[in-house]
């Protein structure tokens, strides 16, 4: 029964293992292989441009690797991460670069906008 039982665990956890996303900074050239895309050039050539240029601060920056493009990259996404952040998806990040804060658009007059009375002023 106890064989039966370690041998369920083992099968949990390799389970859980395929499906944890690739950390970028501390994957070694086998687990980067193992990703959709990347061959053993591939992989190199990540942790060769880690070890030159550091750590990866977003899973977007994989595409400075020479040789991963964004087609790469969209195959890839889903399963890469940098230091527990995963990738956002596509749509997300353009979103969040066409959206400006309010503070920083410009009022249409040459006055000054006033804040509204009804509004706590935000330090």
């Amino acid at each position: 029964m106890k064989k039966w039982l370690a041998a369920f665990v083992g099968m949990f956890l390799l389970c859980a293992s395929v499906f944890a996303a690739v950390d970028l900074n501390t994957a070694t050239e086998q687990q980067l292989e193992g990703l959709n895309g990347i061959g053993p050039t591939k992989a190199k050539s990540i942790v060769d441009y880690r070890t030159k240029n550091g750590a990866f601060k977003t899973p977007e920056d994989i595409m400075k690797v020479p040789g991963i493009k964004e087609g790469t990259f969209n195959k890839i996404k889903g399963d890469i991460s940098v230091g527990g952040k995963v990738a956002a998806p596509a749509a997300t990040a353009k979103s969040s670069k066409a959206t400006a804060s309010p503070a920083a658009a410009k009022p249409a007059s040459t006055k000054e906008a006033k804040p509204k009375a009804s509004a706590p002023a935000k330090k």
